[in-house]
C-alpha cells in the first residue's frame, strides 16, 4: 500500500512579497505565487502522482494554492477539506506590520525571538508551540487516518502549520524545526509506513 502524504506551502503572496507578518490576513497570491502554484502541480504530475483527498487551511492564499495544484493534475473536483487547524500562526498584535518596521520598534532582538523562538508569541498572537497544538490533534484525527487507509493524501498550507507537521513527521527539536526554511509552492512528499512513521521523505526543491 502507498501511504502518500504531499506538503506544499502556498505561493509567495502580495505580503510575503511586501515582507510583512501576514497571519491569519488574507492577501492574494502574487504573478510569482501563482507560477510556483502551476510549477508545484507540474512537477508532482511529472512524477505521475495523483490524489484520492486534500486538505487545506481556511484562509484563500492555500485554497488557491491547492486549486492551481489540482488543476495541473487534472484533478479539480477532488474531496477537499478546509479547517482553520491548518492556518498559519496568528501573528496577533504584529499582523500587517512589516518586519523591518517591526525590528525598528521593538528591535531586532525581540523580533527575532517571536519569529524564531519555539515557545515566545508575539503579543495576542501564537508561538509555534501553540500553532503545533491545533495542528497536530488535526492532522492526527483527520489527515493520517487518511493515509493510512491508503488514500493518497496533499495539505496546502502555511509555513508554520507545516513546520509543525514536519517537526513531528521527522522528530525533530523546537531547534532544528526553527531551522527549517520552507519554500513558498514547493511539494514535500512523504511515504509512510502502517504506524504513520516516515519511511522516506522527497524535498522538490533539492
Amino acid at each position: 500500500m502507498d501511504r502518500l502524504l504531499v506538503l506544499v506551502r502556498h505561493g509567495q503572496s502580495e505580503w510575503n512579497l511586501k515582507n510583512l507578518f501576514t497571519g491569519w490576513k488574507n492577501p492574494d497570491l502574487t504573478e510569482q505565487g501563482v507560477a510556483e502554484a502551476h510549477k508545484a502541480g507540474e512537477q508532482l504530475r511529472d512524477l505521475k502522482l495523483s490524489f484520492d483527498v486534500a486538505f487545506t487551511s481556511d484562509l484563500s492564499r492555500a485554497q488557491k494554492t491547492l486549486d492551481i495544484i489540482l488543476e495541473e493534475l487534472g484533478q479539480t473536483g477532488l474531496e477537499t477539506f478546509k479547517d482553520q487547524a491548518l492556518n498559519e500562526r496568528d501573528y496577533g498584535d504584529i499582523t500587517g506590520m512589516n518586519k523591518d518596521e517591526a525590528r525598528e520598534k521593538f528591535g531586532e532582538e525581540q523580533v527575532h525571538i517571536w519569529r524564531r523562538s519555539y515557545d515566545v508569541p508575539p503579543p495576542g498572537g501564537e508561538s509555534l508551540k501553540m500553532t503545533s497544538e491545533r495542528v497536530l490533534p488535526y492532522y492526527k484525527s483527520e489527515i493520517l487516518p487518511r493515509v493510512l487507509a491508503g488514500d493518497r493524501t496533499i495539505v496546502a498550507a502555511h509555513g508554520n502549520s507545516l513546520r509543525s507537521l514536519i517537526m513531528d513527521l521527522e522528530d525533530l527539536s523546537p531547534e532544528e524545526i526553527l531551522k527549517r526554511e520552507l519554500g513558498t509552492g514547493t511539494p514535500i512528499i512523504y511515504r509512510l509506513d502502517e504506524n504513520g512513521g516516515v519511511i522516506s521523505v522527497q524535498d522538490l526543491a533539492d
